[in-house]
């Protein structure tokens, strides 16, 4: 494991926002695919959203485009997901993840960041 480590995550009502954060002293962030992945109580893992090493390239998944941004802070070592709007459908653990949209599956996660969305 790299420890990646999550953070950010609450309850806030729905149209809330919040930004979450990843990072690790391990992993180097700078060239590696990096996603994002979500997972609800009782259902299988979600994929989100994954930015390029680079930082050149974000792709999102259908359900949370136009509301979530993933970005990298390369001086800090940090990935990042702002979530606007938030929807109580978005109520999930939170992971980050070493691997793009073809690698997130077998790649090293965190240990989640819990996001709650209720009224």
């Amino acid at each position: 494991q790299l420890q990646l480590v999550e953070s950010g995550g609450g309850v806030v009502q729905p149209g809330g926002s919040l930004r979450l954060s990843c990072s690790s002293c391990r992993f180097n962030f700078s060239t590696a695919d990096m996603s994002w992945v979500r997972q609800a109580p009782g259902k299988g893992p979600e994929w989100v959203s994954s930015i390029s090493g680079r930082g050149s390239r974000t792709v999102y998944a259908e359900s949370v485009k136009g509301r979530f941004t993933i970005a990298r802070d390369y001086t800090k070592n940090t990935l990042s997901l702002q979530m606007n709007n938030l929807k109580p459908e978005d109520t999930a653990l939170y992971f980050c993840a070493t691997g793009g949209i073809l690698g997130w599956r077998s790649a090293s996660w965190g240990q989640g960041t819990q996001v709650t969305v209720s009224s």
